[in-house]
């Protein structure tokens, strides 16, 4: 994974902060596409400039770092989020769980662990979007295949063909016709339910 093609938001409160942040992240070929002073500026700034990476402080004034995650979780499903903060309370830890940040690094920021960092949340956020595609995919064949055996089984009865028969005139229409064999199936279904 090349770092320079990872585009990263920083958003903290603290300018200081922002500006050290963005100076290591530079300096280690990151390419930084935004900065923000609080959890309304992340949501905006990810939604907008659909970055690799949102590094977002904790604590923050109007909206903090764990409200906003849960938000760029639910609308920018790429961004992978670490969560910069002085806070190593339990209660924190277990919120970032439910919030799915990818990743926790207390502050003072050190370059040396920061890097790391980012790597393995954006390796590991890519993996995520990778299992849940295959589920939605596999969701996705599941509900066609009970469709299909709903349309083959009404078929069978309406029409007395067998099993065999019921696939074999389904599929047939969808070659012929070009349409797939779960719309097939449902028009089908309509059919002879209606």
């Amino acid at each position: 994974m090349s770092k320079d093609k990872l585009r990263i938001v920083v958003v903290d409160d603290e300018p200081i902060i922002r500006m050290d942040l963005t100076s290591m992240l530079k300096n280690a070929g990151y390419e930084v596409v935004g900065e923000g002073k609080d959890g309304f500026d992340a949501i905006e700034l990810c939604q907008k400039l659909n970055p690799d990476v949102a590094l977002l402080d904790i604590k923050m004034d109007t909206l903090d770092g764990l409200s906003a995650a849960k938000v760029i979780n639910d609308e920018c499903l790429n961004v992978a989020i670490i969560m910069l903060t002085a806070y190593s309370k339990g209660e924190y830890i277990d919120r970032a769980k439910e919030c799915q940040i990818t990743s926790y690094l207390m502050k003072p920021i050190n370059e040396k662990l920061l890097v790391p960092n980012i790597e393995l949340a954006v390796a590991q956020k890519r993996e995520m979007i990778k299992y849940q595609a295959e589920a939605t995919k596999a969701n996705e064949l599941l509900e066609s295949r009970k469709i299909i055996e709903k349309a083959k089984g009404l078929l069978m009865q309406h029409r007395g063909q067998s099993e065999e028969a019921a696939y074999n005139y389904i599929r047939n229409i969808s070659k012929n016709r070009n349409i797939s064999m779960m719309k097939v199936s449902e028009i089908i279904i309509k059919q002879l339910e209606g």
